[in-house]
């Protein structure tokens, strides 16, 4: 890219809630499912198409001066700042005495459309989007105009304090009050809804999903590096309902999902990948438990409740098996794994857990890169995006993440586009799995362009 390329920061601001706190300030521990993710940034990153005439990037400026003071009265925690607990030393608490959440104005010299879209996130990354930020601060809400006219938002947050679900409910309230005036649902802050028992309780073979994030127990960081490609790919809606469709063929318990679909097809790929390397091979899906705990308890506060509320289902098969099943046999396999994790005892079990290893960081065993390979899946597919704040809706959604730790794992980030049926795909993979879905007869996944989001149009400077 040219010399101009890096986000230029016009300046740095700090938006506090319009609403009056008390003088004293606020602490406020995290859940122990908050403790689960790694503190880390993730976002969400929206591209937008230049405004229609009479909406410029000024006008963009100025309705989140305008009504993110607002939206910062229904999301106080995020006003706040990330602090160690003063026992463990580990980030734990948020202190809310409404600091501030704080506003980024950049600017680059490129068009949208000369961002490579086969990459994105790495392209994204090489621009500087998102903007760096401090650690401490609890939210940061990046907006950053192109040389094209088009602009972009980018929630940022910490994976600590916000699941996917909860940047996703940030950014659709957004949208709404910056359209209505008002937030119609409220968000629920209570954490104290995770609490553990006392005494803890647990299965010992929790204990085996999760290993001490220490370097003795990684791999070295250039394996990581040099194992892994990355990919951005879209899916089209009438071939998910293709995959559906095949995978529901003589299943005894339902229709599979389009997830469980694509599940199914992407692991009798990398079973056929990794052919006689090795036994077997593992997939791993990052459940969210806000629809699927049912006690009255977490069911009365999930619907809204901001915060982490995921698991990690794993399961294995062997190469052989899942070259020689059918479609459907495999999407069974998906949907019975994803449902034995997520249960609500299952989830009482991770708060327990938990609680008598809070001194440690400890990371998901099975994404370390020893055993067989595994290839993790997080979806979007199920939150609902309203991305139009007044100024039409986003051309692109895309969740980003900054994974400090060394691991060895495939990854597939999966997000529904905006306004449509077709499913974009971000992939950390193996080169081997990449040329192999690259050069698929079926063609279900393909690279990801300007033109098929619609941004070509607006290339020229």
């Amino acid at each position: 890219m040219a010399k101009d390329s890096r986000v230029l920061v016009l300046s740095r601001s700090t938006v506090k809630a319009s609403v009056a706190l008390a003088a004293a300030p606020r602490v406020v521990a995290v859940s122990n499912l908050d403790l689960l993710p790694q503190s880390i940034p993730n976002s969400l990153f929206f591209a937008y198409r230049r405004p229609n005439a009479g909406g410029g990037f000024r006008d963009v400026v100025a309705a989140f001066e305008a009504s993110l003071p607002s939206l910062l009265d229904h999301f106080l925690p995020l006003t706040g700042r990330i602090v160690a607990d003063p026992r463990s030393g580990r980030l734990e608490l948020l202190h809310c005495d409404n600091q501030g959440a704080e506003l980024v104005l950049g600017e680059v010299g490129v068009a949208l459309a000369s961002l490579n879209y086969g990459n994105l996130g790495a392209s994204l990354a090489e621009i500087g989007v998102p903007v760096q930020y401090d650690a401490a601060v609890a939210l940061s809400v990046q907006l950053v105009s192109f040389a094209c006219g088009g602009f972009a938002v980018a929630w940022a947050s910490n994976h600590m304090l916000l699941d996917g679900y909860s940047l996703c409910m940030l950014a659709n309230a957004w949208s709404e009050l910056a359209r209505s005036g008002a937030v119609s649902a409220a968000p629920n802050h209570d954490r104290s809804v995770f609490r553990p028992r006392a005494p803890p309780s647990y299965s010992p073979s929790l204990g085996e999903a999760f290993t001490a994030l220490k370097e003795e127990n990684l791999v070295n960081a250039l394996t990581t590096e040099s194992s892994f490609v990355q990919r951005t790919y879209y899916v089209e809606a009438r071939d998910l309902e293709k995959l559906r469709a095949q995978a529901s063929r003589s299943r005894a318990d339902g229709e599979a999902t389009r997830l469980e679909a694509l599940s199914a097809y992407l692991w009798k790929a990398l079973a056929a990948v990794v052919g006689s390397s090795d036994k077997s091979c593992r997939m791993g899906w990052w459940v969210d438990g806000r629809r699927r705990l049912t006690a009255l308890r977490f069911k009365a506060v999930m619907r809204n409740y901001v915060g982490n509320v995921t698991t990690f289902a794993v399961a294995e098969a062997s190469v052989e098996g899942l070259r020689g099943r059918p479609l459907p046999d495999i999407a069974s396999a998906v949907r019975e794994s994803i449902r034995s994790k997520a249960t609500d005892e299952h989830f009482q079990q991770l708060v327990d857990w938990v609680e008598e290893h809070r001194a440690a960081k400890y990371v998901e065993t099975a994404t370390v890169g020893l055993g067989s390979p595994v290839l993790a899946v997080t979806a979007f597919t199920s939150f609902s995006f309203d991305t139009d704040f007044g100024f039409g809706r986003a051309a692109l959604v895309l969740p980003t993440s900054k994974d400090g730790a060394r691991l060895c794992d495939g990854f597939v980030q999966i997000i529904a586009r905006p306004g449509g049926g077709d499913w974009l795909l971000t992939m950390y993979v193996w080169p081997r799995l990449a040329a192999a879905l690259d050069n698929d007869e079926r063609r279900i996944f393909k690279p990801l362009t300007a033109d098929y989001i619609g941004l070509n149009q607006y290339s020229r400077l």
